[in-house]
């Protein structure tokens, strides 16, 4: 039986799509990239723009200035979105978080505030970047698409 796309629970090759990622697994990527993409909505249209994180107890911790995408995400819920993808060869992966976002600051422990300043987050855009936001994970899904070999001797997948 195929895993729950709620959950990210169970794997296994599917025959009909991409292999669902177990939640471990989907952990184990977030962790070992740098760069995903954030989901918000601003005045009423879905906006997605890069942004540098950190994993740090199970969320996630990102830097942003304080513009207009830094505004909506304000206790608000987002998506965030990290992949891999082998263009050449029809393979690759993405995560997919659900969260809330909230400011960090003076309404959070000591403990929370240390943590997210020493995640290491180092945004790569120029600028300031001195807002700090917590990424309380609801849910993570991921899907991996595995190329496999076709008659022709090309290579097919998909997401």
């Amino acid at each position: 039986m195929a895993g729950d796309a709620t959950t990210g629970a169970g794997s296994g090759a599917q025959a009909e799509g991409p292999r669902v990622l177990a939640a471990a697994e989907c952990w184990a990527l977030l962790g070992a990239r740098s760069v995903g993409r954030i989901g918000v909505v601003v005045s009423g249209y879905p906006v997605v723009v890069p942004l540098n994180y950190a994993v740090d107890h199970g969320n996630l911790v990102v830097r942003t200035g304080g513009g207009e995408v830094h505004a909506a995400a304000q206790h608000a819920n987002v998506t965030f979105q990290v992949d891999e993808l082998d263009e050449r060869g029809h393979g690759g992966w993405s995560v997919l978080v659900r969260a809330l976002a909230e400011e960090v600051g003076e309404d959070h422990t000591a403990d929370v505030v240390r943590r997210t300043l020493e995640s290491g987050v180092q945004p790569w855009a120029p600028g300031e970047r001195d807002h700090w936001l917590r990424l309380v994970v609801h849910g993570v899904t991921g899907r991996q698409v595995v190329p496999t070999q076709l008659d022709d001797g090309g290579t097919a997948g998909y997401l």
